[in-house]
């Protein structure tokens, strides 16, 4: 017994050095992100401790998105995948299950207080999963972030919880830069009307009232009662603006921007948001704030109010 207890323990410690030799870092750990949000957030903390890969592109709405052979392996492959949850990844919520059995899975919005949450109108007992339009919110996850990936790499716990310390201080200041500028919106105008119900929490934390013309998954469809009802709505209220979703198709705004026209009112799109994904890779929209950016001051410029020539720290173009 002490000889294969021997073996086993020097089997052991050869395998821990094999994976980290003294006195060098370990190799990067490969990670697997569904949306180009979650691989924004994760990859701010993690850093050049990680191999990063998201499914889910530019433009591409996660709530239909089906994965390829190719993502499979990925995730199959990877020390952990990290999730939003709540199902806004409809079409990989089996798989995720089956992989939780043998890969670490983080499915992030899920790790939030039931209290913060919106509950989602379409199915009793679930929530909302489009939680990071609230900057407060989304910034509480990055500390869960820097703990999973210390599981995976005890080593670099230090790091991890530093570089989560300072994206949270970012973020800080993009939430009071979100509330300084639509405080300019007037109270009366601040009505968000956009392609799918994906700004609940924005309206919570800044005190939009917000509609949706299709439901808060982009599956559900928008019949013709319910245009002519937000056509209705939009004229009486006398909505200057509506806004288009680069993740999602427009000929629903477009029905309602004609449908008040035709009564006499005269409407614009007030710009185009990102809702479900973030812009291009490589530019500034393609990140979080930039994002969150973007989305803020082309809404309270739609709708009323004031924000700087370039946004949040100068770098917004293209917004009229």
């Amino acid at each position: 017994m002490r000889r294969r207890s021997l073996l086993h323990w020097t089997a052991a410690t050869l395998v821990v050095a094999a994976r980290a030799p003294a006195g060098l870092p370990a190799a990067p750990l490969r990670l697997v992100a569904t949306t180009a949000l979650i691989a924004d957030l994760v990859g701010r903390v993690a850093g050049d401790r990680a191999r990063l890969q998201v499914l889910v592109g530019e433009g591409v709405d996660p709530h239909t998105y089906r994965p390829t052979r190719a993502d499979i392996v990925a995730m199959r492959r990877a020390d952990a995948v990290f999730a939003n949850g709540f199902r806004l990844e409809a079409q990989l919520e089996g798989f995720l299950e089956e992989l939780a059995r043998e890969r670490l899975v983080v499915r992030l919005a899920e790790r939030l207080p039931e209290e913060r949450l919106l509950a989602n109108p379409t199915f009793p007992g679930r929530f909302d999963p489009h939680v990071w339009m609230e900057v407060a919110l989304w910034r509480s996850l990055a500390s869960i972030v820097a703990r999973e990936l210390a599981r995976l790499d005890p080593s670099a716990e230090r790091v991890f919880f530093e570089r989560a310390r300072d994206y949270e201080a970012e973020l800080e200041r993009l939430e009071s830069y979100v509330r300084d500028v639509l405080a300019t919106v007037p109270r009366e105008q601040r009505v968000l009307v956009t392609a799918h119900d994906a700004f609940g929490y924005f309206g919570r934390a800044y005190s939009f009232e917000v509609i949706g013309i299709q439901g808060i998954s982009t599956e559900s469809e928008a019949g013709l009662a319910d245009i002519e009802r937000l056509v209705r709505l939009v004229v009486e209220r006398r909505i200057p603006a509506v806004f288009v979703e680069t993740s999602v198709a427009e000929r629903n705004v477009m029905a309602i921007v004609e449908g008040a026209r035709a009564r006499g009112h005269r409407i614009r799109i007030g710009g185009r948001l990102f809702s479900d994904s973030l812009g291009a890779p490589g530019t500034y929209e393609g990140t979080y704030i930039g994002m969150i950016d973007h989305n803020v001051t082309t809404i309270a410029r739609a709708l009323g109010g004031e924000a700087p020539a370039g946004g949040f720290q100068g770098r917004l173009n293209g917004i009229e």
